[in-house]
């Protein structure tokens, strides 16, 4: 989670928007931009998706034997 939350947190200040501005045009909470960057693990994806669409980017589930092959 440390690498989402540095990865949101330095995009979002290159944009330089405040965690208010960048959680309205994303479309979700100011909660859900600080637990981001908090890098808390209790996250909903959909909420986490919706910040990472802002980049291009995007979490989908992985398999653990297709990271082995």
């Amino acid at each position: 989670m440390r690498r989402l939350a540095e990865f949101v947190k330095e995009r979002r200040k290159e944009v330089n928007l405040t965690q208010e501005e960048f959680a309205e045009r994303a479309g979700v909470a100011l909660t859900v931009i600080r637990k981001i960057e908090q890098g808390k693990t209790n996250l909903n994806m959909d909420k986490v998706n919706l910040v990472l669409n802002m980049f291009g980017h995007e979490l989908a589930p992985v398999n653990s034997k297709e990271l082995k092959g």
